[in-house]
């Protein structure tokens, strides 16, 4: 494989690694078994060709290398803020600022991988992209069958023990009256899962028409950038300027409110084990860094 082509990769690579570590509570574990989860994640989306395996496999050790030396104490310090603001006294206005900052730390990622990102698109072959539009199909019958299944109630169940899975991973577990108090806040949020799968499904095809379009097209290096950070932007500015931004501007306050009522909720106890958590994953996170392989 050409170096440009190796180059292609490792854009996918560094986008989908926080996609992997995200997913796993055994921080550490996750992350050094990192290599093989990402390899297994990039190759079911676009399936690897056999030329490709090994290089990617090389190309993914060099990338967890980066990242150890270059990220890691960047989120340990993101942490030890989350630790002062719990023991000060969290309020929406910090979490609001934590967001932000969460989503532009992911818009500065994804356009630093523009270059990577775009000659990927320039080297796809035609069976790949089918292999990519039948993935982004299943990732929605999937999305269908657990939002979307039952009437409303059903809806509401399952998203509150999505959020409950998450509450109980930081916080432990809670009463029936919190619980209670928790669900509450949790059905306050918006529920129209039909506007979440239209927003996937059209995420997916504009990256479907886009790669096309460069196939079909034999754009340059430059205008493949320019198509695939339009791309990048627009999924982030679609946030502030769609016809559908009272929509998702009501679904962020009413997150931030549910959060807000959890850490209000917990218990002293409940927020030593949010405390401990966040400890281990800071000193995960340094030992990690220090360990440059």
């Amino acid at each position: 494989m050409p170096p440009s082509a190796r180059r292609t990769l490792q854009g996918l690579f560094l986008i989908a690694i926080m996609t992997v570590l995200a997913a796993c509570s055994s921080l550490r574990l996750a992350y050094n078994n990192g290599d093989t989860l990402l390899y297994w994640w990039i190759d079911g989306y676009v399936d690897l060709t056999s030329d490709q395996k090994s290089v990617v496999k090389e190309d993914i050790d060099k990338l967890f290398h980066w990242h150890r030396k270059t990220q890691l104490n960047d989120y340990a310090q993101i942490l030890q803020t989350a630790q002062r603001q719990l023991a000060a006294g969290v309020t929406q206005a910090d979490l609001q600022t934590d967001f932000d900052e969460i989503k532009k730390r992911t818009e500065a990622l994804l356009l630093k991988a523009t270059p990577e990102l775009a000659e990927l698109a320039r080297s796809l072959q035609p069976d790949q992209i089918a292999t990519l539009e039948r993935k982004f199909a299943a990732n929605n019958a999937e999305f269908r069958k657990k939002n979307m299944r039952g009437d409303r109630e059903a809806q509401q169940t399952f998203r509150y023990k999505k959020s409950m899975e998450q509450f109980e991973l930081w916080f432990g577990s809670f009463s029936s009256e919190q619980e209670a108090q928790i669900r509450k806040a949790s059905d306050a949020r918006p529920l129209d899962n039909n506007i979440w799968l239209d927003e996937r499904m059209r995420r997916q095809n504009n990256i479907l028409a886009a790669v096309r379009r460069v196939q079909s097209e034999k754009l340059g290096k430059e205008a493949t950038q320019a198509l695939i950070q339009g791309l990048i932007k627009d999924g982030f500015q679609r946030l502030e300027t769609s016809e559908r931004k009272a929509f998702f501007d009501s679904y962020e306050d009413a997150n931030l409110k549910l959060v807000l009522t959890v850490i209000q909720l917990a218990t002293p106890a409940q927020k030593a084990h949010a405390q401990r958590r966040m400890q281990g994953w800071i000193d995960d996170f340094r030992s990690l860094a220090a360990d440059q392989r």
